[in-house]
């Protein structure tokens, strides 16, 4: 399985750092790509338990994606509103379901946020500022190292389970060790790109990455739970779908946008 996670990240780190450095449009249409492909197997999970409109989940987790080119902050509320409302009037009026109507539209609006929203906070995140790529890096090789670090000590070492009831591989060593590789790495990549972040602001942001980024990865386990599946998908050897390895960067994507936003506003000193 390590082998596997390895192999994979050979090629696909390369891949996205390439796509990160070289700009849009093409960073946009690969956060896209990846943000479809993870929306249907989330729709496909949640078929397992009522009936999403998964095409109209599509649409819209796409256009929250490209939303930061649209004016984020006017199109969003526009993009929340319209998702609630049409699929309501669909599943009344057109599909005219009774049976699990209710279930069938949470499930819908649910993947047009847990992949759609939070992952566009990573294209905003881009094109934040000047330095708007250099934080994409630090959300991505953070949360890899501390994805890394967690699964490897956590298979070697691990004994004190985690969250036994939403997964039972998961364990205190390995997040621990997460929490580890996050504090190094992230002051590592700040200081490489020169952010403007102090030691001590670039070691809470690691922190912060990897608490929230494993949270990420419970709250997908939770979500395979809940339908029976053990993993989203097998498009990626040795990580399962492409839920399975964008969980954590789903939620470290949201927690660094908001940090450099207040970063920026004078609030973290």
């Amino acid at each position: 399985m390590f082998k596997q996670r390895l192999i994979t990240a050979l090629w696909a780190l390369p891949l996205v750092t390439v796509v990160v450095w070289f700009g849009e449009p093409w960073f946009t249409i690969v956060v896209a790509l990846v943000g479809l492909m993870g929306a249907w197997e989330f729709y496909r999970m949640a078929a397992t338990k009522a009936r999403p409109l998964t095409y109209l989940g599509l649409l819209w987790t796409l256009l929250f994606i490209i939303s930061p080119h649209l004016n984020y902050y006017r199109v969003v509320p526009l993009l929340l509103t319209s998702a609630i409302v049409l699929s309501l009037i669909w599943l009344i009026v057109v599909r005219r379901q009774r049976e699990e109507a209710f279930t069938g539209w949470v499930w819908t609006i649910a993947g047009i946020l847990y992949v759609g929203w939070l992952l566009s906070h990573l294209v905003a995140l881009r094109g934040l500022n000047v330095h708007g790529p250099h934080w994409v890096f630090v959300v991505l090789f953070t949360t890899f190292a501390s994805d890394s670090a967690a699964f490897l000590i956590g298979r070697i070492w691990g004994k004190h389970h985690l969250a036994p009831v939403v997964s039972p591989h998961k364990t205190w060593e390995g997040a621990i060790a997460g929490v580890i590789a996050a504090l190094v790495i992230s002051p590592a990549v700040a200081a490489f790109f020169s952010l403007p972040i102090n030691l001590a602001q670039a070691l809470v942001l690691g922190l912060l990455i990897s608490v929230l980024g494993q949270l990420g990865d419970l709250s997908k386990s939770l979500l395979k739970r809940n339908t029976g599946l053990k993993d989203s998908g097998n498009i990626m050897p040795g990580h399962g779908g492409m839920l399975d390895r964008i969980d954590s960067v789903l939620f470290a994507g949201v927690v660094v946008y908001y940090f450099v936003l207040l970063l920026n506003a004078g609030w973290l000193g």
